[in-house]
């Protein structure tokens, strides 16, 4: 049987930028883990990842759709980010954190032109990190330079 997020992985890894967006997300956030995944409202599926903590996942990776934060971004359409799970009243029970043992996290919509909703580029870490409200604009902007590119290597319309 194929599967179809087998090319989505596939049209993410044929768009260079994804490497050097993924690295630069990791050292501006001071986070070791960083990656792309393609969302949906029943799948969760890294695409690209940059892994300097042995958070183990790898491209082509699964984690089950409802232990992830990116399921909210999906349903929300809103971008999230959290300096440190223990001190934020709206996350320090949450679930997810708990279950992956990350302190901080964030993450962005990837949105293409047509407006459907792919996934998320993303960069958790088990240590707390300070300001990541001010990395907003760069996720933004982060975010649509890959669905720029993933709707020149993939239009949406043929798929």
């Amino acid at each position: 049987m194929h599967d179809p997020y087998l090319a989505d992985v596939a049209d993410i890894q044929r768009i260079p930028e994804v490497e050097t967006i993924l690295a630069e997300l990791c050292e501006r956030t001071g986070m070791g883990f960083a990656a792309v995944a393609r969302v949906t409202a029943d799948r969760w599926v890294a695409c690209q990842v940059l892994d300097k903590i042995e958070f183990g996942l790898d491209a082509g990776d699964e984690l089950a759709i409802k232990t992830t934060i990116c399921d909210e971004i999906r349903a929300s359409g809103q971008g999230i980010y959290i300096n440190d799970v223990e001190a934020d009243p709206a996350w320090r029970t949450h679930h997810t954190p708990a279950l992956y043992g990350i302190k901080s996290y964030i993450s962005w919509p990837i949105v293409r032109g047509d407006g459907s909703f792919f996934g998320t580029l993303c960069a958790v870490d088990p240590q707390s990190r300070l300001g990541l409200a001010a990395l907003a604009p760069q996720m933004e902007a982060y975010a649509q330079r890959i669905a720029t590119e993933l709707d020149r290597v993939s239009p949406a319309a043929s798929r």
